[in-house]
Formats: structure tokens, sequence, C-alpha cells
């Protein structure tokens, strides 16, 4: 099927496609994406993609700036941008477990794993482009890939669409002034049921998740949402109600009677979700078995071949060269095992090098099938570690530097898988459109450079305000990776409440609900997964009112905007807090109530806006 495919730009034609003013503006947005995924994964263990956003701006702001841009630097833009969500993603869902464990690392270290781990995942994607983009070809959907190059093909759009998240981004703005500057309404109002063993339902009204619960919609939204009502108006309240006396259960130090349901679900419920995560990422490995080892069979044929040359190779198929991927790996390798400050021995960059490249294969193939929202790259990071964890105690290496030693090398093995996926997306609409493969790949490689700069400043920013593993700032992911690695080298893992996630997960999988999204819901706390769902019962209203693809956009745009907006303002909100400008908490003018009434009216005029017909048909 590849030999009889024409993109859309011809391999014979050569138009302007790796620029420095493409180059440029791809680095801002990759920047802007970077720091706004950084924060909702520390907030709520989950980025959004940014591929489709970043389509769709690059094509206004490339027309309003340069009349005579091309789709291939259109293309470019885009590529780089989406570098700054998915390093976004590897930084921030294992980094801050070290953090955790009082492991703080330096901002320059944290800039050499993410770089050097998100350079390896991008190499070692190369190897396998040809069999699962090319020859795969109307096999794997590839949505975001296949999405991005639709709506650069669908023609140059006017500053409009950049305009439409500019609006988003103002409200969201002016929102979080209101709660976390001038205090006028709480942003996270609670109330407790004292006849239901003192329930709680709270909701934390942050516009950025408003703004994800938009964009994955209302089904996804609502399984998380089942999620979390199961851990905190099912479970805790049976923990309680079976808890009478005043002995500690194990792993809490303190009787059941005397805990808040916050202190119920971190001692206990958040193992269960644990449990649940494993069997969510496991499964999704068995379902791609099969083509799983096709993929790693033909990209280790194609590295054994890294020094063959390759004569008149077309442009549409040329690809930075197998020996440069072989001596940029060795490189990347070397650093990570010799670099003075990085506790990894020999036996862990072996197990890096094979699960990194074994998981880079595996996302590849899953953001093919599935699209990278759904994605179970936090499965596939957890596997890493446990599997790491697991060699460790049959060793005997228990000791504190081997657990630094399994998350630092989780940390570049998430980044690598991250990046990976992404990766295949770029490069899935890059051959759609027609573009040159290897200067995609080398600027995917530059546009790692500054997010891994500005991930190190954000995350120190961050915890410095509200302490990472906080509920203000939980990041869930890095918590779940911090929790295996010490629970396994310490012996003190709760297996049971572990198992019993297990066996959730399992059920969840029998009546065929997505176990991910579930699992997410009983890790979470409930305050996110409500605001998450308000989120998606707006697309909902917009879905049954509308299948426009002008509204689609627009509405996507809008929700981008408002996560990016509230997501930078919560980031200077933190510094301003550190820097002792604003008090870090105080009393809100207006009862709680009000703080539901706004954000629900915020979910409401982004649905209105969305479905608002403006006269022109397009915004081209």
């Amino acid at each position: 099927m590849s030999q009889a495919f024409e993109p859309y730009i011809p391999a014979s034609k050569k138009i302007r496609e790796f620029t420095f003013r493409a180059t440029f503006l791809g680095l801002i947005f990759g920047f802007m994406f970077a720091v706004a995924n950084a924060y909702l994964a520390l907030k709520i263990g989950q980025t959004v993609s940014a591929s489709i956003p970043a389509a769709i701006m690059s094509m206004g702001l490339m027309k309003v700036l340069f009349r005579n841009s091309t789709i291939l630097e259109n293309n470019i833009v885009q590529t780089i941008a989406t570098i700054g969500e998915a390093l976004a993603a590897g930084v921030v869902f294992t980094i801050p477990a070290l953090f955790i464990l009082g492991d703080h690392l330096s901002i320059g270290r944290i800039f050499l794993l993410s770089a050097l781990g998100g350079v390896l995942g991008i190499l070692f994607m190369i190897p396998m482009r040809r069999f699962i983009i090319v020859e795969e070809h109307g096999k794997l959907p590839f949505p975001e890939g296949t999405a991005c190059a639709e709506i650069l093909k669908a023609g140059e759009k006017s500053g409009k669409a950049a305009i439409m998240a500019l609006w988003g981004v103002l409200a969201s703005v002016g929102y979080k002034l209101c709660t976390n500057v001038f205090f006028i309404w709480k942003e996270t109002p609670s109330w407790s049921f004292p006849f239901f063993q003192r329930a709680t339902f709270s909701i934390d009204t942050t516009p950025a998740l408003l703004g994800v619960g938009y964009i994955i919609g209302a089904r996804i939204t609502a399984i998380m949402f089942a999620g979390g009502i199961t851990a905190w108006w099912m479970i805790i309240p049976l923990i309680k109600m079976f808890s009478h006396d005043n002995t500690p259960i194990y792993p809490a130090d303190i009787p059941v009677i005397q805990m808040s349901s916050d202190q119920i679900w971190s001692n206990y419920v958040r193992y269960i979700g644990a449990g649940t995560v494993a069997v969510g990422g496991l499964l999704s490995l068995l379902r791609i078995g099969p083509l799983l080892y096709k993929t790693v069979h033909t990209s280790i044929k194609e590295l054994f071949s890294g020094f063959t040359a390759r004569s008149h190779v077309k442009r549409t198929e040329k690809d930075i060269s197998m020996a440069w991927l072989i001596v940029g790996s060795v490189a990347i390798i070397l650093t990570l095992w010799l670099f003075p400050g990085f506790p990894m021995n020999f036996l862990t960059i072996v197990l890096l090098v094979v699960l990194a490249f074994f998981f880079v294969a595996v996302t590849s193939l899953t953001v093919g099938l599935v699209g990278s929202s759904s994605n179970p790259v936090s499965g596939m990071v957890i596997t890493t570690v446990l599997l790491t964890c697991i060699i460790f105690v049959l060793l005997g290496w228990t000791d504190r530097i081997y657990l630094l030693s399994s998350l630092t090398m989780g940390c570049v093995a998430c980044v690598a898988i991250c990046l990976g996926g992404t990766t295949s997306q770029d490069l899935k609409a890059g051959f759609l459109l027609g573009a040159t493969p290897r200067s995609q790949q080398i600027a995917e490689i530059l546009g790692v450079i500054i997010p891994s700069i500005a991930l190190g400043y954000t995350i120190y920013i961050l915890n410095a305000a509200y302490q990472i593993g906080s509920p203000q700032m939980p990041a869930p992911q890095a918590t779940l990776m911090a929790i295996i690695a010490q629970g396994i080298l310490e012996g003190s893992l709760p297996y049971t409440l572990v198992g019993i996630g297990v066996v959730i997960g399992i059920v969840a999988a029998l009546l065929r609900i997505p176990i991910l999204p579930f699992a997410l819901g009983l890790y979470l706390p409930l305050s996110l997964t409500t605001a998450i769902m308000i989120g998606g019962i707006a697309k909902e209203i917009v879905n049954r009112n509308t299948s426009s693809e002008l509204s689609q956009e627009r509405g996507m745009l809008l929700a981008s905007g408002i996560i990016g907006g509230a997501a930078i303002t919560g980031i200077l909100t933190a510094f301003l807090t550190i820097s002792g400008i604003i008090p870090p908490d105080k009393q809100a003018l207006l009862p709680d109530w009000t703080s539901l009434l706004f954000f629900l009216l915020l979910g409401g005029g982004l649905a209105f806006f969305t479905l608002y017909r403006q006269k022109e048909s397009r915004y081209h």
C-alpha cells in the first residue's frame, strides 16, 4: 500500500520546510505547552495532546506573520511544539518522585536527564518509522497525526484561529486572579456529609481542569468520575464503617477512626488505584503482542545495517543516518553511566537500554492504534520501575542508592517513551503531507532543549509554593512511582491493597470498561475528577447541538487557551507566593457555593462560545 501512496507534497517537489522562522515559532510553542502540561501533570497526573492546537495556531500565526509560509513549515512548527508536551509528561511523571523521597535534583541534572532521555527516545523511534508508519499505512490510524495533516491541508487560516485561543487564555487568567490573587471566591470548596460516614464532596475549580475535561470528552471524564465516586463514596465510607477500635491498620500509623477522608485515601485507597493502573498497562501490552514482535524484529535488523549506505533515496524517505543513530545512542548511554551524580551502575544502564527500546516500540504502536491521549505511558513506566526493583531485590540491592537509581532510570525511560510516541504521531503527519523525515527528526531534537531547561524551573517553583505531593499539587504519577519503588525495595508495599486494585482492574476489563481512566479516578482526589467531568459535560452539550467542524475547532482552541492561561497564571502565582508578595491562602470573600456557581458559569461559557455562530463560515 505504501508504494502506491502519494503524499500531499510529492517527493519530487521541494518547498521551504526546515526554516529559522518555523523553528523559532515552534520553540516558543514548545515552551508554552511544556509549562502548561507540567502544571497539569503535577495537578492531575495527565497531560493533553498539543498536536492539534499547535497545528491550528501555527496556521493562524504563520499566515499573519509570513504571507508566503508553506504547509511544510507549519508542519515543522507543530512538530517542535508537541515535543514540549511530551517532555513535560516524561519529566513530571517521574522526577517529582525523587523530590518526594528527599532527593532534590538540581536544575542542571533535571535538564540532562530530560534532554538525554528525550533525544534517546527520538533516536530509538527512527528505525521503526519505515515499518510502523510506511508499511503499516492504512492499518494504524494514528488519530492525532492524521488529524494534524488534515488540518494543515485544509488551508491556511487567518489570525482568528489564534484569537480564539487568546480569548480562552484571557478568561482563564481573569478567573485565576479572582481565586488565587484577590481571593474573591475559594478555589477548592468542600462539603461534608455526616450522615454518610462524613463522606466529602469537593471540586477544584481550576480552569485548566475544565479545559482538560472538554478535550478528553464526556465518556472518559465520566469513567474517571466513576472511579472517584467508587473511591470516595464507596470504599472510604466502608473502611470507616467497619473500623471501630483504636488499633492502627497497616500501612497507616494512626487508627482509622481518627482519620479524615483524605488520610484514608492517602494510606489505603491510592495503593488500590496503583494495582488497577498496573493491570491497565499490562493488558494494553498484551493486546498488541504480535505486532510488537514484528516491530522490534524489523527495528533490530535496521540497526544492524546502520552503516550500510543507501543511495538514490527519495526526499520523503530520508531519515537521520542509522550510523548517527548508533553513535548518538551510545554517547547518551555512556554519559548517563559515567556522568558524576547519576546513581546508575552498569546493570541499570543495560536495563534502561533494553526496556526503553522495547517500550518505545510499544508506545509507537499504541499511539498508532488509540492516539496519544489514551496511550498508557504510566503503565509502561510502572512496569519498568517494577522490573528494575524486583531485580535489585533478588540481587540483594536494597540500599537507598538503588532506590534512587531505579527512579532515575525510570525518569530517562519515561521521557524516552513519551518522546517515542510523540515522534511517531509527528512523523505520520509528515508522511501524509510529504515532509522530509530527517528534517522533522532534527527539528524534534532541537525542540528538546528549551523545554528541558524550563521544566526544572517549573518543578522548583511549584514545589516551593505548594509542595509536591500535597493535596494542592499531588503529582499522582510521581507519587505512585515513589510508592512502588520504595515499597518493593524496603519490603513495605501493602500487597493486599495492591492486589485488591488488581482484582478491580480485572473486573473492569471483563466489563469492557477502559481501565486506565477508571484507575486514575480511583487514584486522584475527588475534587479533581469532579472538575474534569464538568468540562466533559460542556463537550457533550456541544456535541449534542452541532457536528460542525468549525465549532469543534473553536472549542478545541478555547479549551487549549483556558488550559494554557490557567497553567501560566498558576506558575506566576506560585512565584509570587514564594516571594511573599501574596499569601499562600486566605479566607475568600464569598461563600463556598459561589465557587461552584462561577465554575459552572465558566463551563457554560465555554459551551456557549463554542456553539456561537460567527458570520464567517470558516476561519479562512
